[in-house]
């Protein structure tokens, strides 16, 4: 009976040990992927809010690496900042690859690649051109901000950057901010701080193969596959912590962007939100001078709500975007009141100017075309001569409606006594007087009325 219970209790042994095993191992098989995140194009609002969310989503327990695949000419910089924090952040490693060949990370993509854990590039791209863009636009070359963390050591330069003119204030500042900043995720993973320093003053980039003996970068792979190979194995900073990187096998699993990334995409391009701000004023105009129409009302108040949240996630001077309401109600005010040009010329006029200065200068060529201002201009200055000729010709022409349409109105007696009668004109009998008698007939014309009653003389 003894041995029965002890070969019982090694057979449940066993079997307790290979369920574990065979938990362990299907824990491990569970961890066999890399997600694949893509940033193609200017980073905004949108593209932030889509790799925030899947980084918020990953697990370590499900995925071993994120790859964090990037092609920007740059960006916001709040959405970059939004990024760069869900990167630090994240338990799960990620490294930011600048992929494929052509590629670039220029600006805001800078700072993304050095806030990595791993930072990579494929051949044939480059990185840098750091410096923060103002309202104001880039600043000259000549025109060198006050250096406080990298102090020439030559004192003859040092004298020659004093005797070079400052830059205002405000620009200082914010190129201080950024070479701050981005000195910080460098000397977090250990990159190369100074030059991350003059990409930020100096707007220089570099190609891949420089960027990895500059020690930019830590590795150069030709795609995510060779990527994960090579980095097997590294130990990198992960949410604060070392981690050692097991990446060698991981299946690649690319997380694209869903339609509603794209369309916010689409909304929050400067000049597609003021192409729909204007669709949307004129439709609302144009539903409220003609009600009933229903259609421009529809499509004027989706425009216009759009336009709004496009607005509110972008970057804007809102004295700008009053100067352009403002130009838009003149021009509309023109049509309506007839002031022969004028109010119209100086609703045009408030509204260029308004549409210039409503988006403020961005990254990455992210900024109202000006082209787009100038068609939208023209099409609105065409708008008004059109209803300014309408207007014209309306005043010149013969009223046809009301009782002065009667006035010259030609028609027939039908009856007649004395000096009054009854005549038919325009389809309709009407009471009417002449200065002499009509036999019924006779051709008549009306030269006056006097309520339900007409003058006539014959023709």
């Amino acid at each position: 009976m003894g041995l029965r219970l002890t070969a019982t209790a090694r057979l449940a042994g066993l079997l307790v040990g290979a369920a574990l095993i065979t938990l362990a191992t299907l824990t491990n098989a569970a961890v066999r992927r890399a997600v694949v995140l893509e940033i193609d194009g200017a980073i905004g609002p949108a593209v932030a809010d889509y790799v925030v969310r899947e980084l918020k989503a990953v697990s370590p327990d499900d995925t071993g690496l994120v790859v964090l695949r990037v092609d920007t000419p740059g960006g916001l910089d709040t959405s970059m900042r939004d990024i760069i924090r869900a990167v630090l952040a994240s338990t799960v490693p990620v490294a930011v690859y600048v992929a494929p060949s052509g590629a670039r990370a220029a600006s805001a993509g800078t700072y993304i690649a050095y806030a990595g854990a791993v930072s990579a590039m494929a051949p044939g791209t480059n990185l840098g051109a750091a410096t923060p863009v103002q309202l104001g636009g880039t600043p000259p070359p000549g025109d060198k901000p006050d250096r406080q963390e990298d102090e020439p050591a030559d004192k003859s330069k040092a004298g020659d950057a004093r005797s070079r003119p400052s830059q205002d204030t405000g620009t200082r500042k914010a190129v201080n901010d950024a070479v701050a900043y981005i000195r910080s995720l460098a000397e977090l993973h250990g990159r190369n701080a100074d030059w991350a320093a003059e990409a930020v003053r100096e707007s220089v980039s570099l190609s891949s193969s420089d960027a990895l003996k500059l020690k930019v970068i830590d590795v150069i792979a030709d795609d995510v596959p060779d990527l994960l190979r090579k980095i097997d194995g590294r130990t990198v900073i992960v949410a604060g912590k070392s981690e050692r990187l097991a990446t060698a096998g991981l299946e690649a699993v690319t997380v694209s962007p869903d339609w509603r990334v794209r369309l916010l995409s689409v909304i929050t391009n400067p000049n597609v939100a003021y192409l729909l701000l204007l669709l949307g004023v004129y439709g609302l105009i144009f539903e409220l001078s003609s009600p009933g129409a229903v259609l421009p009302g529809l499509i004027g108040t989706i425009s216009f709500l759009m336009a709004l949240y496009a607005l509110n996630v972008l970057p804007v001077d809102y004295a700008g975007v009053g100067l352009l309401l403002v130009g838009v109600a003149l021009m509309v005010a023109e049509a309506f009141i007839g002031s022969f040009g004028l109010i119209g010329a100086a609703g045009i006029v408030a509204f260029a100017i308004g549409s210039i200065i409503t988006f403020r200068s961005l990254d990455g060529g992210v900024g109202l075309s000006l082209s787009v201002v100038v068609a939208a201009a023209i099409a609105s200055a065409a708008l008004l001569i059109v209803v300014l000729g309408l207007l014209l010709r309306s005043r010149r022409r013969r009223v046809i409606t009301g009782s002065e349409a009667m006035i010259g109105a030609e028609g027939e007696a039908v009856e007649w006594q004395g000096e009054t009668g009854k005549i038919r004109i325009m389809g309709e009998i009407w009471n009417a007087r002449a200065a002499r008698p009509l036999e019924p007939g006779v051709r008549i014309k009306v030269v006056s009325r006097q309520d339900l009653v007409l003058t006539v003389e014959p023709m």
